[in-house]
């Protein structure tokens, strides 16, 4: 089932079909699934959970607390590796503009000048290429995740432009989340999932990578960059993504905490 990841041009992923959504709420087995959220956002999380699977993302989970921080992933997911500590990927999606932008923050002189920006920015990229062809040094364990590591030669015009797309962004939309999710190293990697009508290349977050759904069928039209991890925070993650998978369990048996405790209880 697994498959090397391509970019949109090279093949989609037609990634079909249903699985039972983890929904996960508070620590309850009998909380509801996530208040207010929608079938689209449902709909986004499920078709992300089956990607991450089908990339050999075996344990996954929806609703997983983060270590090294207060954020929740939608969607988190654990690939093996023999004789390494593996892959960490997270996945957040979005259902619409306002679920993406500041709203107080819009405007379209900003955002003519962040899609200036995203195109100088893969004019630079393209020349880089040319003369810098040894760039895929393969750290990331996975070549199909094997980007061009840009900030490796020390551009000074190249971080700039880095500089300044991630200013704008941030005064543009909700990024503040993106960014730290990456600064607390959180994952390897970080998905932004969302539907086609949204998809706008300068709002991808820089290091990011984007899924986009199209009639039930989700496109890798952005490779994430690589973020290394230490080996305790792929454990805690690891760990996190099964506390996640046994709240459903619990759910789904409705077992609670209290008959746990009773049945086999802790000592202290």
């Amino acid at each position: 089932m697994a498959a090397g990841v391509r970019s949109s041009g090279e093949s989609d992923f037609g990634l079909r079909g249903h699985v039972r959504a983890f929904k996960s709420g508070d620590m309850s087995p009998h909380s509801k699934e996530p208040r207010n959220e929608t079938e689209t956002h449902a709909r986004l999380k499920q078709l992300a959970f089956i990607w991450a699977q089908a990339q050999g993302f075996s344990a996954c989970a929806m609703e997983v607390t983060l270590p090294n921080c207060r954020y929740r992933a939608d969607v988190a997911g654990h690939r093996w590796q023999r004789k390494q500590t593996g892959s960490t990927a997270i996945f957040e999606c979005k259902q619409a503009l306002c679920d993406l932008r500041r709203d107080n923050c819009h405007s379209k002189a900003a955002l003519e000048r962040l899609d200036l920006i995203c195109q100088r920015r893969q004019i630079l990229e393209a020349r880089l290429r040319e003369h810098y062809p040894n760039l895929r040094n393969g750290d990331s364990l996975f070549p199909e995740f094997d980007s061009e590591n840009f900030t490796a030669i020390g551009h000074l015009g190249y971080e700039r432009l880095l500089r300044d797309m991630r200013a704008l962004q941030n005064r543009l939309y909700d990024c503040t989340k993106f960014d730290k999710l990456i600064r607390y190293r959180c994952a390897n990697l970080f998905f932004l999932v969302l539907p086609e009508e949204l998809f706008r290349e300068p709002e991808i977050p820089v290091g990011w990578g984007a899924l986009v759904e199209s009639n039930g069928v989700l496109t890798l039209m952005r490779k994430p960059l690589w973020h290394e991890a230490t080996a305790e925070g792929q454990i805690r993650f690891l760990q996190r993504i099964a506390i996640a998978g046994t709240r459903v369990l619990n759910r789904q048996l409705e077992i609670g905490w209290d008959q746990a405790e009773a049945e086999h209880p802790i000592d202290r």
